[in-house]
């Protein structure tokens, strides 16, 4: 009887010494991202923060973000100066961990002229491309060869205008926000040709693992139960989860 006693409160000291040394869960997530409007704003308006409050607040960790160019953010979570930057494609930052569940879809649209033919997914290699240096649409897209990439978006109709590319590739709310500033917006046409799931990606550091475990927890969570749907209808946006 003492033997058996003597197991037992060790066994329990044992469990009390690894439960001290488990690292606390962490109150804050440092977010990084590029300012996309209804997204994720620079004052914290957005579909993406939205959800990402929803994901992470109701666990306790609150959101800190941080506004940077989408090169720069991705940058700043490989070297772990954040806990995951905002908006990446499935692979598309090297150095980062991915999280099983991505938490939106971009519908990825090609802009051109209305007088050029429609492009397909299938014949968009056979144009000369352009997009925002960093979005890597070529690791998407099939057959893509030629294409060059620009810092800003402020000089595309222009390049459009001036014959100097065919189409350029971009979410469709960036597309519309350019589209939106032509002065004849008759003059340019939208085709739908890809949608691409959008990931957190997280810094390779124990704190953002931690994390991420939390993120995937909470999407699995909320896509069952269906808690997301209302964000997205807030916001008119499709919702990118099905019944599954």
């Amino acid at each position: 009887m003492a033997r058996w006693l003597m197991v037992m409160v060790f066994a329990t000291f044992w469990s009390l010494a690894r439960a001290s040394e488990a690292p606390t869960p962490p109150s804050v997530i440092h977010l990084a991202s590029e300012a996309w409007e209804d997204f994720t704003a620079a004052d914290g308006r957005g579909l993406g923060w939205d959800l990402l409050r929803e994901v992470f607040e109701p666990a306790g960790v609150k959101l800190d973000i941080r506004i940077e160019p989408y090169t720069r953010a991705t940058g700043l979570a490989q070297r772990g100066e954040v806990d995951a930057c905002v908006g990446a494609y499935r692979d598309e930052v090297s150095d980062v961990l991915y999280p099983r569940w991505s938490f939106d879809t971009d519908p990825i649209y090609a802009l051109g002229l209305a007088s050029n033919p429609t492009p397909t997914a299938e014949n968009l290699g056979n144009y000369r491309l352009v997009w925002v240096r960093g979005y890597k649409y070529q690791a998407y897209l099939p057959n893509v060869q030629r294409y060059n990439e620009v810092v800003r978006r402020s000089g595309i109709l222009s390049m459009l205008i001036q014959n100097r590319v065919d189409y350029y590739i971009d979410a469709l709310d960036e597309v519309d926000s350019i589209v939106s500033r032509a002065k004849d917006p008759s003059q340019f046409q939208r085709t739908h040709i890809a949608d691409l799931p959008l990931y957190l990606c997280f810094a390779d550091t124990p704190r953002a693992r931690q994390l991420m475990a939390l993120f995937d927890q909470r999407m699995e969570l909320l896509v069952k139960s269906g808690q997301l749907k209302p964000i997205f209808a807030k916001w008119k946006q499709p919702y990118p989860f099905g019944a599954d």
